[in-house]
């Protein structure tokens, strides 16, 4: 029976077929667009289209999207742990310079180190 506007079923299995070939084999479609004016180039676009499956994308080279936040949970979870490892750093030399205080600084200045005398007293 066929489908609509004249289809038949046998037309959906080929495309099926053509669309598992174009994603086992990939495709590269390419094409440059150039405006000029007057011998002055004003605008150059650079199209580059790739259609593949992952598993010949990999093959190819291509895996952008594995490091990409926005598409991978585990490149989100890296750049998260390797924010947090930068802010533990940070945090760990900021305690480390306020237990040891740099004594040329306060040397630097009599008053501070008068202000930190008096923090010191016991009382």
């Amino acid at each position: 029976m066929p489908g609509p506007y004249g289809q038949s079923g046998s037309n959906s299995a080929n495309l099926a077929d053509i669309l598992e070939r174009v994603l086992d084999k990939g495709v590269v479609i390419a094409g440059d667009i150039k405006i000029n004016l007057l011998d002055i180039e004003l605008l150059t676009i650079k199209l580059r289209l790739i259609v593949a499956s992952v598993d010949k994308a990999k093959e190819m080279g291509i895996d952008w999207w594995e490091d990409d936040p926005a598409l991978s949970s585990g490149a989100r979870r890296r750049e998260l742990a390797e924010e947090n490892d930068r802010l533990r750093d940070r945090i760990a030399a900021l305690e480390s310079r306020d237990a040891a205080p740099d004594i040329r600084a306060d040397e630097a200045d009599p008053l501070q180190l008068e202000e930190r005398r008096k923090q010191e007293e016991p009382r």
